[in-house]
């Protein structure tokens, strides 16, 4: 086992560096060594690490929310407002629709795994975006509008719906079949995932007011928490769902809300636990990906990936209407929602490691969605933000040398 952590990280590290030299995501290629020392291509990968590859690619979801959480400022999307709410969940769920078609009709799936195909490749990455939209709002590219912070709650919240969705589905595919009671507890289960997340937000945020301790063991209770969150979910589930992951994130947001500073320095350390973390996700998720079931399948993923980004475009471009923001920046907003990369790479592979019968074709469709999106989305909005956004602090400087 610690020859293969030793040759995930070393190789994923050297990949990514490559591939980020090449104005390129690092996680592509990260994702492709994956694939290299798979069981499919050169199988340098010890069984314990394949074996335990789910819990570790859901320990990096649980970090990577964790942190969104703690940036995701509840003022600014009060600020923002209907867009930013729309923006959460009327594109996925277009795109979710679009999918289930594509799903039956090029893939032959069954309604419900096309559903589950459909929750899994809805999502826009954080890994992606977020980054991006911090940088325009360091440089000023889009705040007079609030462009950034509207894509980053939209973008935020939109992977937790899906999220909630998808296991939700993976409980009807677990269980005796399609249910009505399954479909209407989805809400319920959103509302107290919602409920527990800002009950221990407000817990955890009296704690460390009161209690003095390092932040390295705040980062350790924040953790801890989240993972009893995951397991109450799969025990919960029988009696009464809720989604751990949103509970996790609004925990986050709330001690945001209530401890700013803090959280600013946990989400710091937060970022660099991601480092790692990101590290074992992509090329995880790149070693369980078949090849055979993906040189077959390239074609109507790419067919079927460059219609639902159409589709997922019209419904952003639907939940921009009656803003004040020109034709440009609406522009520039449907380029948010082309990358794929983080919840792909983190669920595609469950219904597989569930004994799913089209568990290979939604990790393999899972993977190249990540591989044909995420360089694309990110080469669009770096090549692209100069000339569709205003820059306010450029303006600024320019009134005050006008003044002068």
């Amino acid at each position: 086992m610690l020859t293969s952590l030793a040759l995930i990280f070393l190789c994923g590290l050297l990949l990514g560096s490559i591939f980020q030299k090449l104005k390129m995501p690092s996680l592509i290629g990260m994702l492709i060594i994956g694939i290299v020392l798979g069981p499919y291509v050169l199988n340098l990968l010890d069984a314990s690490i394949l074996n335990i590859s789910a819990d570790l690619r859901q320990l990096a979801l649980i970090i990577i929310l964790t942190q969104a959480g703690l940036s995701l400022d509840l003022h600014d999307l009060k600020k923002v407002g209907r867009p930013a709410v729309l923006l959460s969940l009327i594109p996925a769920f277009f795109e979710m629709g679009g999918t289930i078609l594509f799903g039956i009709y090029l893939f032959k799936l069954p309604v419900l795994d096309a559903a589950i195909l459909a929750a899994v490749i809805a999502s826009a990455s954080p890994a992606v975006i977020t980054p991006r939209m911090l940088k325009l709002m360091e440089t000023g590219y889009g705040t007079n509008k609030q462009i950034p912070q509207m894509i980053m709650a939209g973008d935020s919240v939109d992977d937790i719906t899906n999220i909630v969705i998808f296991t939700s589905l993976l409980g009807l595919a677990a269980g005796t079949g399609v249910s009505a009671v399954r479909f209407a507890l989805i809400p319920v289960s959103a509302i107290l995932g919602i409920a527990l997340g800002v009950l221990l937000g407000f817990i955890l945020s009296a704690v460390f007011k009161k209690f003095h301790m390092r932040d390295s063991v705040k980062i350790i209770v924040i953790l801890s928490v989240a993972f009893l969150f995951i397991t109450l979910e799969e025990f919960a589930d029988k009696y009464l769902p809720f989604s751990g992951l949103l509970s996790v994130m609004t925990m986050g947001a709330i001690i945001l809300l209530r401890r700013p500073v803090v959280a600013e320095r946990i989400s710091t350390k937060f970022s660099k636990l991601w480092v790692g973390a990101e590290i074992l996700l992509f090329v995880l998720v790149g070693s369980s990906m078949n090849i055979g079931y993906a040189s077959a399948a390239i074609l109507k993923t790419v067919v079927m990936l460059v219609a639902v980004l159409l589709i997922r475009a019209a419904g952003i471009l639907l939940c921009l209407i009656k803003t004040n923001l020109n034709r440009k920046e609406r522009l520039f907003c449907t380029f948010a929602g082309i990358p794929k990369a983080t919840v792909q790479a983190a669920i595609g592979g469950i219904p597989l490691a569930m004994g799913l019968p089209n568990g290979d074709i939604i990790l393999t469709v899972a993977v190249l969605s990540i591989l044909f999106t995420a360089p694309l989305g990110a080469f669009i909005l770096d090549k692209t933000y100069r000339h569709l956004l205003t820059n306010t602090s450029a303006q600024t400087k320019s009134m005050g040398g006008n003044t002068n």
